[in-house]
């Protein structure tokens, strides 16, 4: 029997949809905030983010992004999959056959600069799409305080594309207009103008291996040898090393550095980055056509491999809070 006609009559979708997770208990320290601030590029020139003494000291927005992979532990984790935990209704499968696909946060208040141990992730599967050669699974987690379930302090939304798994003859994805009826505003950016902004930043040689310090430590990013048992050369970057980058750079160029006038960002990986790449980040500021947006700044972005002039993240955009209302970092 096929793998796909395996997956046919296994997948049971009132099983999967709305699946809530056992809550994820997550820890998490000032120290960690600023391993995860260097392993995305950022430089001493942004002393908020790297210094636990200036006066402005902050996690950076994208920060909770890594806790999925990092869980409780202070100390190196045995890879098993996080994130591709099982789920009634659907088959088990290789995690090596799951490539991440798209990422949103949106940030609802900052994280508590002492850090925190009594925060937990609370996950629901919110879609299961047939997409013929493979199958994608997507989860939204809420990070919460035990003490303040009720007040999230984020909202993230993750997809797994799971190669091979697909042809089962579920939904291709989800309808075009959400619930309510309100058309989702385009994300591609204007085809009429070059970027009002770009802004590169390089990466080095150990980039994957500094990041993983932060949680992630699937040996596909440092391990020669596991590299090409799944089809690529040599390890690679993790994505979310690459959308950190690009979340600190159109904070960087639109919002003075501020993590307070962070609000969502989401994006697309289309390719894989590899350790030393330059990352170039292009930039449109695309108002919102939305009035309950007023007063927000709306940027759409692309971001490249520069020497190999590839898209690796794409459909990219960040909302920022009017950055003219806030206090510029004074560094």
């Amino acid at each position: 029997m096929s793998a796909a006609a395996t997956t046919t009559a296994a997948v049971d979708l009132t099983k999967a949809l709305g699946y809530k997770a056992p809550p994820t208990k997550v820890v998490f320290t000032p120290r960690d905030y600023m391993l995860y601030a260097l392993s995305i590029g950022i430089h001493s020139d942004q002393l908020h983010f790297l210094y636990e003494n200036n006066p402005y000291f902050a996690a950076f927005p994208t920060y909770p992004l890594v806790l999925a992979f990092k869980r409780d532990s202070h100390g190196v984790s045995v890879y098993d999959g996080a994130g591709y935990d099982a789920i009634p209704g659907i088959p088990s499968f290789d995690p090596n056959t799951a490539v991440h696909g798209e990422q949103s946060l949106e940030v609802h208040r900052p994280l508590p600069i002492e850090g925190a141990k009594d925060f937990e992730l609370h996950s629901t599967v919110t879609g299961v799409y047939d997409k013929g050669s493979g199958m994608v699974i997507e989860r939204t987690a809420q990070l919460v305080d035990t003490k303040d379930v009720a007040r999230p302090y984020a909202t993230m939304m993750g997809s797994a594309f799971v190669r091979g798994s697909g042809g089962w003859g579920g939904p291709r994805g989800p309808a075009s207009d959400p619930a309510g009826g309100k058309k989702l505003e385009s994300l591609d950016p204007p085809k009429d103008r070059k970027p009002d902004n770009v802004f590169e930043n390089s990466t080095h040689a150990d980039q994957a291996i500094l990041y993983r310090l932060s949680g992630d430590y699937n040996p596909l990013h440092i391990d020669p040898e596991i590299a090409p048992m799944v089809g690529l050369e040599r390890p690679i970057l993790h994505g979310l090393c690459t959308y950190g980058h690009s979340a600190h750079a159109i904070l960087k160029t639109y919002g003075y550095s501020d993590p307070r006038a962070f609000k969502s960002i989401t994006g697309r990986f289309s390719a894989p980055v590899l350790p030393g790449d330059t990352l170039v980040t292009k930039m449109w500021n695309v108002p919102s056509s939305s009035p309950e947006n007023k007063g927000q700044i709306r940027i759409l972005f692309q971001t490249y491999a520069k020497e190999r002039d590839l898209l690796v993240i794409n459909s990219g955009c960040v909302v920022l809070q009017n950055p003219s209302s806030l206090t510029p970092s004074k560094l």
